[in-house]
């Protein structure tokens, strides 16, 4: 299932729900990407508004190796030229709609990032920051560049030996673990309430949340539609 879809005109996000046949509850997928156009966020926070329940992701907590990560998306809106902003709670999250946020701490995540070899622990640590400044320099056209995919954390064609069953697991295991156990209770007790949960998560994530509510609940994706993250300039 392709989740996000990068062209020469645009980046664009699948929204989509998933539902089963026997019970009500819907959940709405909505893969996010981290630093995007003022609007994306706009329409995610419109989409979030009609939901009765938003799972969050968020690593709590305060960690100056999990900061250093974080730079990947952090100084891409410093330029201002380039249109884009941070992924904050204030641009996402509507008024008067609880949240629950399943996610791992910092302390939590960078104990299994230390678990990697120590030389591509410090890589990762090293290539947060560059790419950072990369998506700084060149705006939302680096996201256009064939070396580069859309993911929680950028990658390049450098970087490729980084993209292993080891790194993926460290990135994203523990806090995918967290947040299907999330989902089984929200499906377990609130099964039978005609009510809409957004998952609001990296588009790194969403392939176990589809698989997670698909194999062990039966729950199939439905309708759909593509958000624009942004259009890059001519």
């Amino acid at each position: 299932m392709q989740l996000i879809d990068v062209s020469d005109y645009a980046v664009r996000s699948a929204v989509f729900t998933m539902r089963r046949k026997d019970t009500p509850l819907t959940f709405l997928l909505l893969p996010m990407v981290h630093v995007a156009s003022p609007a994306f966020y706009a329409q995610v926070k419109g989409r979030l508004a009609e939901c009765d329940l938003i799972v969050l992701e968020g690593v709590t907590g305060k960690s100056w190796r999990a900061s250093v990560l974080l730079l990947a998306y952090r100084f891409a809106p410093l330029r201002r030229r380039n249109g884009l902003v941070e992924q904050t709670t204030t641009n996402v999250l509507p008024p008067g709609v609880p949240v629950l946020s399943p996610d791992v701490t910092a302390a939590e995540a960078m104990d299994e990032l230390r678990k990697l070899p120590r030389w591509t622990y410090w890589l990762l640590l090293l290539l947060a920051p560059v790419m950072g400044l990369v998506f700084a320099l060149r705006g939302p056209r680096a996201f256009l560049d064939p070396d580069l995919t859309v993911e929680d954390l950028p990658s390049t064609a450098r970087a490729e030996m980084l993209a292993d069953n080891d790194v993926e697991h460290a990135l994203l295991g523990r806090r995918d673990e967290r947040l299907l156990a999330a989902l089984a209770r929200i499906h377990t007790e609130r099964r039978h309430e005609p009510i809409t949960v957004a998952v609001v998560y990296g588009a790194g994530h969403m392939p176990a949340v589809v698989h997670g509510l698909l194999d062990a609940y039966n729950y199939r994706p439905r309708d759909g539609e593509w958000f624009t993250v942004y259009v890059p300039d001519p």
